[in-house]
Formats: structure tokens, sequence, C-alpha cells
């Protein structure tokens, strides 16, 4: 089962094809590969190669493929056309629970959040220093950038720009021809970045900027993103006539094929919340504990192997290091 095989046994998520998109396909298994079918060809693809599975319009998957994508790890996700909006999603690769666990830990507490935070808008302030600057005084400077790309593509594009506007719930419907197209835009970039964290083991919902929703931590990464991609984008169709959600959608699309934009975030994530350190994919199957922090599990405590450990099982002590002993004669 995959729960109990040792992590050493399957790639890394760094060592995979970071997403494999499908549509219009049969998904089958053929040994230890995925079989993708269509009325052309079939293609045979490695699963413990693949970091997420994108499932889109018109595939169809059979429960052997789903048990072996699980055995090796990999996130499936049911996904838009071209990948740009996520609906649904399996389990991911990761193996344990520490990223999400470092995940809460910075987020619930203040010091270590507004870090994180901190960390986000200097992304998005490449040469400043925001180290010692307040969450006020971070969301005013990113306010004043975000207004100034928007004024720089729209002098670029000559494409008049008025301000942001969009309609929570029914993003396409507010605004002149450029806001809905950043809204169609965003919709495409949140579902991508909402693929990366769900493959990674992080939460989608334990955001460090935004708060309060069921996407948070997608918002706040999608941020780090859209002065390079949607927004430039979007003034573009704007200015060639092409305002439909459709040419938003294929046009993003087509601006990240080469997979360099999922590489980023992951790496970006990995970035805000490991700094300095990584985590192991390894599911330590633990129960926790109020003392020692977590116990073995997998046994039945009543029983009398469980009796037979004492304290000095899981309580380890350390010291200053000592000289040679000293003997007397």
């Amino acid at each position: 089962m995959w729960w109990l095989a040792d992590p050493q046994d399957l790639h890394r998520i760094s060592d995979r094809i970071s997403s494999v998109y499908v549509e219009r396909c049969h998904i089958d298994r053929d040994d230890n590969a995925v079989a993708l079918v269509n009325r052309e060809r079939t293609v045979r693809v490695p699963a413990a190669m693949i970091a997420t599975l994108l499932i889109g319009p018109g595939a169809r998957i059979t429960t052997a493929a789903v048990r072996l994508l699980a055995d090796s790890g990999t996130a499936i996700t049911w996904v838009g056309e071209k990948g740009v909006r996520l609906y649904a999603s399996g389990i991911g690769p990761s193996r344990g629970s520490q990223l999400l666990l470092r995940q809460a830990y910075l987020v619930t507490r203040t010091k270590e959040r507004l870090a994180v935070a901190r960390r986000m808008y200097g992304m998005r302030f490449p040469g400043e220093d925001v180290n010692t600057l307040t969450m006020q005084q971070l969301r005013g400077r990113e306010g004043a950038r975000v207004k100034k790309i928007y004024r720089a593509h729209s002098a670029r594009t000559g494409v008049p720009w008025d301000g942001r506007l969009y309609k929570p719930g029914q993003p396409f419907e507010a605004g002149d021809d450029v806001n809905r197209l950043l809204s169609a835009g965003h919709s495409c970039l949140y579902g991508i970045c909402h693929a990366a964290i769900v493959g990674l083991g992080a939460s989608p919902g334990l955001g460090f900027v935004h708060t309060g929703g069921a996407t948070s931590f997608v918002l706040d990464i999608a941020d780090l993103y859209k002065a390079d991609y949607t927004i430039p984008l979007a003034f573009d169709l704007a200015a060639r006539g092409l305002t439909s959600e459709r040419d938003a959608r294929t046009a993003f699309r087509d601006r990240v094929t080469d997979g360099k934009l999922m590489t980023r975030i992951v790496q970006d994530i990995k970035a805000l919340l490991l700094t300095g350190g990584d985590v192991t994919d390894h599911d330590e199957h633990a129960l926790w504990d109020e003392d020692l922090g977590s116990v073995p599990g997998g046994i039945n405590w009543a029983n009398d192997y469980a009796d037979s450990l004492d304290g000095s099982s899981f309580v380890g002590v350390t010291g200053p290091d000592l000289g040679e002993p000293k003997v007397d004669f």
C-alpha cells in the first residue's frame, strides 16, 4: 500500500515532471505506466515520474489507473480546458503532513506570519527592503505598485484604464473589456496555483495575506505572478479586440505551456514556507502526545508490548559535551 511504502521508493516531487495535462482521452493502466488512449495513438507515461495529472474535459479514467497513481504518490486534479481551472482534486504526491504542519505553525503565530507576508511582498518589490514594514504599509505600497502597472500597460497598448472592477462569484460580468479579461485571466492563474499547492501537500485555505476563505493561500500565491502574466495579457488582448472569456483562457494557456510557471510556483512556495530547510515526504504514522510530541502509531497501546515501553523509549536528554573522565588513584 502506498502509505506503507518507503519514501525512497518513489521519486521526489522535485525530480518529477511537474504536470501532465490530458483531455479527450481514455486513461488506463499498463503495468506501472499510465496509458493515455485516443483515436490516433496510445501514450504511456511512467506514473511515478508525474507530480500532478491534470484531467481535462472529455477524459475518463479507470479505477486501475487511479490506484496506480495513488500508489505512485501522484496528485490527480480535475481541471478545465488546458488546465486553467481546478474543479476538484485527489490525494497529492506529498507523503507526509510536514509541509502542512509547517504552514499551520507559521500562519498561527503573528511574528512568523508577518515574516512570510513580508517575504511575499519582497518578491514583488525587488531591490527594496521590506523587513521593517507593517502590513498596512505593505498593502499601501502594493496598491501603489499595481496602479502603476495598470497605467504603464494602458499607455503601452493604448487601452483606456479607469480602475479595477469585478463582481464576486461572477467575475466576468463586471467592468469594461479589460476588467473582464483580467478577471478571466486571474481565474486561470488561480487554477494553476491551486493545483501546485495541493500537489505539494500544503493547504489552499491557510493564507498569510488573504484570510478567511477556502482559497486564501491560492490568492496569496497568485498575486506573485499577476504582474508578469495576467495583467499584460489582458491589456494585449483588449488592444487586439479579443474580449471573450475564451480568448483569455486560450491566450493564458499558450502563455504557460512551457511549464516554467508551475516550476516557479513550486519553488516559491517552498522558499516561503521552508526558509532554511526542507521537509521529508515520509509518513510518520505517529500519534500525538501532549508531553512527548508524538509516539509510534500502528500498535495497540493497551497490550503488553505497549505496556513494556517505558518513558526512556521516547524521551531524549542532551547536555554539554563532557571532557575526559577524571580518574583518582
